[in-house]
């Protein structure tokens, strides 16, 4: 054969092995693509594309997942495979394409102010104060639940990008029928599309699936997966009042005997920055004009049974005791000339640590208000901040309320005291922070619809009360706020008082009152949202599909519906069961949309038929109220009552060792009869009295 003739068939040989090769590549790529995926908790998937980036934030929360719980969960399977899912790395981002039913919602991506379904829709999930119009977010949390029965969640401190339905790839063959705009009067200018696509901006992305049966199954495991939801101490769950910003010892002491005088309710009093010795940036260190005895002060409130909670915004004010120990542990910017500390820092954390353990805890205080750590650009630092710990500024701003609740929540940790507390922002993995995210933003149906949507998110939400327009907003504000997870009136600007609107005294205090009684039924809800992952408030997404954002159930038996100024009636949707007035016992209806026109002095509040609702009889404080051991239980409806009540002794971490009773209570011919269903306590403490409020 002629020289050139082997050259070519050495050539074409080559050429063929090359292919051969090319193939067996190609095979290989496409089954690491295949087998990216890692069930790595029961039920929870990950996969992760290009080059781990960090910090996630499982790793900003020091989260670890509860795999004795995440194994008690039923198994489920997604209702596409996990092969169909995209996992892309281009030149400057990382996306997951996810496939996307025809008939699915998809709930969540952040904490929410407007609507509840997010399909059709376009999210960039960025830390920031919320205005209306935008989606940036107290809490953006890039997590979404659909109604299918899955939870997509992207492991990421980095700004998320969501294409919830929308946006059409060429190589998509499902995508719609080309229309002509001019001829076509079904023409679409956001053709629909079987996907959601998620990006972020990095060299690599975690991407987490987690799996059902049901949409709160899926939420239950997210929560799980990220150490579980919160247990706030006792105290946590009564009521609320914020001092104006320069109050005194002197003058918070008389508010609270006002309180008292007037027979309302008080567990928390709050301290505004004037506390501090300087504030906007903080000293973090006691006025000594203002409170020159702190630590009697503190005592004084503890022996009348109210705790102590201290604002903060976490800037430092220069020549400050704090600032003069981290010794330059700050990012490269100020915040209003104050010093940010570095948190991600192991060092800086500590020094933060003890100092606050120094000055506020060795002297009881309870818990703090955290404030502008919500990423606001003319308030926070620019994007090209630097840290030394590694985070850059934007991602910095992602977690700065993750890291603050995560240091706090493990300084009490470690004095084997619950903490419970408000936080401006947040971020996914830390439902299990015993914190609560607060707004400027003040329109009474954001609140609720914030209030519903929270747990969406995996965080609480504290529809807190300030100021009204009238006697009317003033009320039924209040009674939003009193079935919340933080029941507070922040009066730091104006100094308002329940009692500020004398014709509705009245309703206000029998608001206040009605959540001192709810406190046990409110901590068995949330001693279920730390066991099992079931958040304490759940919306109706959740509960059946539903799109309402202005009813929800708090806890398994309560259905709450708010009213707003100027309605005089409202529709409740019923899910399925019998329901019942909560204070007169009614029957008003089965799984059905009703009106109704409740008067001023009342909120729409419905119980599910059956149920036995604990309850503190006349209580005005939730520690002296537990301590006396009385519990009513409020039965509705005809036959066996049920109701559930976790018992433990409220403060400590003993809980986690299994020091607590959770039992089921049933009420049989009068009698209670209580079955522990978790924990190590072989009985109830409480001493049972029943209390039928059913009428037919």
């Amino acid at each position: 054969m002629p020289a050139r003739g082997v050259t070519f068939l050495k050539w074409h040989l080559g050429a063929v092995q090359l292919q051969i090769l090319l193939g067996v590549v190609m095979a290989t790529h496409n089954q690491q693509k295949l087998n990216a995926w890692r069930e790595v908790q029961p039920g929870v998937w990950v996969a992760q594309i290009g080059k781990a980036d960090q910090p996630t934030l499982t790793r900003a929360s020091r989260s670890e997942p509860r795999h004795d719980r995440l194994s008690a969960m039923p198994n489920a399977t997604l209702p596409f495979s996990l092969d169909q899912v995209r996992l892309v790395k281009s030149k400057s981002f990382s996306t997951v394409h996810i496939p996307l039913g025809k008939n699915e919602k998809i709930f969540g991506l952040g904490l929410q102010m407007q609507g509840t379904d997010r399909r059709n829709g376009i999210y960039h999930l960025r830390t920031d104060h919320y205005s209306e119009g935008n989606d940036r977010l107290h809490v953006p949390t890039p997590l979404y639940i659909s109604s299918a029965g899955y939870a997509v969640f992207l492991n990421t401190s980095r700004t998320p990008n969501f294409y919830v339905g929308v946006g059409n790839r060429v190589d998509d063959k499902s995508r719609p029928k080309f229309r002509d705009r001019n001829t076509d009067p079904r023409w679409d200018a956001q053709p629909p599309s079987d996907w959601v696509e998620a990006s972020v901006e990095a060299q690599g992305l975690e991407v987490v699936v987690l799996t059902g049966p049901t949409a709160m199954d899926a939420l239950r495991r997210y929560n799980l997966f990220c150490g579980g939801g919160t247990l706030p101490p006792l105290w946590a769950l009564g009521f609320w009042h914020r001092t104006p910003s320069l109050a005194s010892a002197d003058a918070v002491t008389a508010e609270v005997n006002e309180f008292e005088k007037r027979g309302f309710p008080l567990d928390v009093i709050g301290l505004e920055p004037g506390w501090q010795s300087r504030s906007y940036p903080g000293s973090m260190e006691w006025s000594k004009d203002r409170f020159p005895d702190a630590s009697k002060f503190v005592k004084d409130m503890s022996v009348r049974g109210i705790s102590v909670n201290l604002w903060e915004n976490p800037y430092v004010a220069p020549e400050s005791e704090l600032y003069n120990i981290l010794k330059g542990r700050f990012g490269s910017h100020t915040v209003w000339l104050g010093a940010a500390p570095d948190v991600f820092d192991k060092v800086a954390r500590r020094v933060v640590q003890d100092f606050h353990t120094k000055h506020h805890l060795a002297l009881g205080v309870s818990g703090y208000k955290i404030d502008e750590v919500d990423g606001f650009d003319v308030w926070l630092w620019p994007d090209h901040a630097e840290f030394g710990s590694g985070p850059d500024g934007l991602q910095m701003r992602q977690i700065y309320g993750v890291l603050w609740q995560e240091l706090l929540f493990e300084m009490y940790r470690k004095q084997n005291r619950r903490t419970f507390g408000l936080v401006r922002a947040s971020n996914g993995a830390a439902s299990r922070f015993p914190f609560a995210i607060y707004s400027d933003t003040y329109n009474h149906r954001q609140y609720v619809t914030a209030l519903t949507n929270c747990s969406l998110a995996g965080t609480l939400w504290c529809a807190e009360i300030r100021s009204a327009n009238s006697p009317e907003e003033w009320a039924r504000r209040m009674q939003s706020a009193c079935l919340s997870p933080i029941a507070q009136l922040n009066a730091w600007a104006d100094g308002t008082k329940p009692w500020s609107f004398a014709s509705v005294t009245d309703t206000v205090r029998d608001a206040m009152l009605l959540r001192e009684s709810l406190v046990p039924y409110i901590y068995t809800a949330f001693a279920q949202y730390w066991h099992d992952g079931v958040p304490p408030v759940r919306p109706m997404s959740l509960i059946d599909g539903g799109t309402e954002t202005d009813q929800y159930l708090l806890g398994d038996d309560l259905l709450v519906a708010p009213m707003f100024t100027g309605e005089t009636s409202r529709t409740v949707r019923l899910p399925k069961g019998k329901w019942y007035d909560y204070a007169t016992g009614a029957y008003v209806g089965e799984n059905q949309s009703i009106t109704v026109k409740p008067a001023l002095n009342t909120i729409p509040l419905y119980v599910r038929g059956g149920s036995a609702i604990p309850t503190y009889v006349g209580a005005t404080n939730a520690t002296k109220s537990a301590a006396l051991g009385k519990v009513t239980l409020r039965c509705y409806g005809d036959g066996e009552h049920r109701g559930l009540l976790f018992e433990d002794d409220g403060t400590s971490f003993g809980y986690e060792k299994g020091e607590f009773g959770l039992y089921e209570l049933t009420s049989r011919s009068g009698n209670v009869v209580s079955t522990r269903i978790a924990g190590q306590r072989t009985g109830p403490k409480a001493i049972f009295k029943l209390d039928s409020v059913n009428q037919k």
